[in-house]
């Protein structure tokens, strides 16, 4: 609810607790054990904003929020719960929505470039180690430096699979290329299209832009994500958020402290932001939370317990709604005693005590005041939302979505010439000159061997006539021979016979 003043009405004490517009973007935490009312608070925070003509973007991790899309029908609890807390100025009141979903089941498509994501939080999307990061970051580089764009998994792949293969051509200029790591790097990256991520990779890449509209009655467009499928993959879910706060970053120009923001950003089950993420990645993290208030920009956290958040974003969340705690254990009662010292202190009572004993509905509240200073923290009710409570049906979801002023421009996926395709050609290129040059050799080869055949038919013929020669002079020795022989024998007979007859005359 907006007072007349333009100051968000939250929650209600022994006083009226307003949030007021131009500290909204100074951030802020929604924190609870589950089922104390957290989505409904984060609900009545959207839709204030939304009324405020500040475009919202939620992700709706269980399908709840969807009901921001309807006014809040006939409900005996939230008409006995306004008027209890006397909200005069209390209406049903429905909210201008555009749903998103990166699996393009849910909501309009919602895709990005590889090279858009960079390598610092692909590597962290992949679960690589420094030295598989350092390898994916040659890999964008190589890509840059060669003009080739990196649009989906595919060209990542061949990308990776190219300088692999030419490893060797850039030790000099780039550095070692360890093909075990490509390998690696190849593994998780079948593994995560296995999860459906390669839907999210592609084009027409998202215009972040198209989160910052406003309705014609001036209203904010609340932009919702379905991330009840998403959350299966929470390593996926969480860089995909802080890819969206990356890219507001970069694009949004400075805007120093305006009067309202330019949109606000919800992120649901922020600890799995933090869980496992490198000191680099959450180095990024804090500076994107500090520097993106400049640009007009809140950011909100939601989250079972405030000890889910690094100290060093936790500190920078100045509008807080902390919902009721358990403290079974003594776990739980540390955790408890983490929270309240993230208040600041009540006389009252005591902070640690009230968390363990708040209903469903209520909650502690501190937002900052006028200079930007925490209030005192205090014990209030949370005003109920206008819109329905609980999901929207099918039917509903798909009529908003094709009257969506976006319907048509991220249905149909793009796939224009990138890195895949030029590394196919460079490929099939080289497997020709590769043919070739088989052929050429193969070629050669067979001439080689023709030759050889040649020349040994040759000696062949050569050897043949030698041996028709010899054979020939053979014969004609050996005749020779023979015909002397004879000749000698029937000479010899004859002048045998001769000198025989004279001899027997003599006598």
């Amino acid at each position: 609810m907006i007072d007349p003043d333009g100051n968000m009405l939250i929650g209600k004490s022994t006083r009226d607790l307003y949030l007021i517009p131009y500290m909204a973007n100074r951030h802020g935490l929604i924190a609870g054990a589950t089922g104390t009312g957290k989505t409904v608070s984060m609900q009545v925070l959207a839709e204030t904003f939304s009324r405020l003509g500040v475009p919202v973007f939620v992700a709706d991790v269980k399908g709840d929020v969807s009901g921001i899309a309807n006014s809040m029908g006939d409900n005996p609890k939230i008409d006995a719960r306004v008027n209890d807390m006397q909200l005069t100025g209390y209406t049903r009141q429905s909210c201008p929505v555009c749903f998103w979903d990166i699996f393009g089941e849910q909501g309009h498509p919602m895709r990005t470039t590889i090279s858009e994501m960079g390598p610092l939080l692909l590597s962290r999307l992949l679960n690589l180690n420094d030295i598989q990061t350092n390898v994916l970051s040659l890999a964008f580089r190589i890509a840059d430096d060669n003009e080739m764009l990196l649009l989906d998994l595919k060209d990542l792949r061949k990308m990776l699979e190219f300088i692999a293969d030419h490893r060797s051509d850039y030790i000099t200029d780039y550095g070692n290329i360890s093909p075990a790591s490509v390998g690696a790097i190849q593994r998780n990256l079948f593994s995560l299209e296995d999860q459906g991520a390669d839907m999210f990779f592609g084009e027409p890449a998202l215009n972040i832009m198209d989160f910052i509209q406003t309705d014609m009655n001036g209203q904010g467009i609340v932009n919702i994500i379905a991330a009840n499928k998403l959350m299966l993959y929470p390593r996926l879910y969480s860089t995909f958020l802080l890819w969206l706060l990356s890219e507001l970053f970069e694009q949004l120009p400075e805007t120093g402290d305006p009067d309202k923001p330019k949109l606000v950003f919800f992120f649901d089950e922020a600890h799995l932001l933090f869980n496992d993420s490198p000191k680099v990645l959450l180095e990024k993290i804090e500076l994107v939370v500090r520097l993106i208030r400049s640009k007009g920009v809140g950011v909100y956290f939601i989250t079972q317990n405030p000890v889910d958040i690094p100290e060093t974003v936790l500190g920078q969340l100045g509008n807080r709604i902390q919902h009721a705690l358990r403290a079974y254990t003594p776990k739980d009662q540390k955790a408890v005693r983490s929270a309240a010292e993230t208040f600041r202190p009540n006389p009252a009572f005591k902070v640690e005590d009230v968390i363990t004993q708040l209903g469903v509905g209520e909650a502690l509240v501190s937002f900052l005041d006028e200079k930007g200073i925490p209030g005192i923290v205090e014990r209030a009710r949370i005003v109920p939302p206008q819109s329905q409570i609980g999901p929207v049906t099918p039917e509903e979801r798909s009529r908003i979505i094709r009257k969506s002023v976006v319907f048509g421009i991220y249905e149909k996926q793009m796939d224009r010439e990138s890195a895949y395709e030029i590394l196919v050609k460079k490929f099939e290129q080289e497997e020709a000159l590769k043919k070739s040059a088989r052929e050429e050799l193969e070629k050669l080869e067979e001439q080689k061997q023709q030759k050889r055949k040649k020349s040994t038919r040759k000696s062949d013929s050569v050897l043949g006539e030698l041996t028709k020669y010899a054979g020939r002079s053979l014969s004609r020795q050996v005749g020779t021979e023979i015909g002397r022989r004879i000749v000698r024998g029937v000479l010899g007979s004859l002048v045998t016979g001769v000198v025989a007859t004279a001899f027997k005359k003599k006598s």
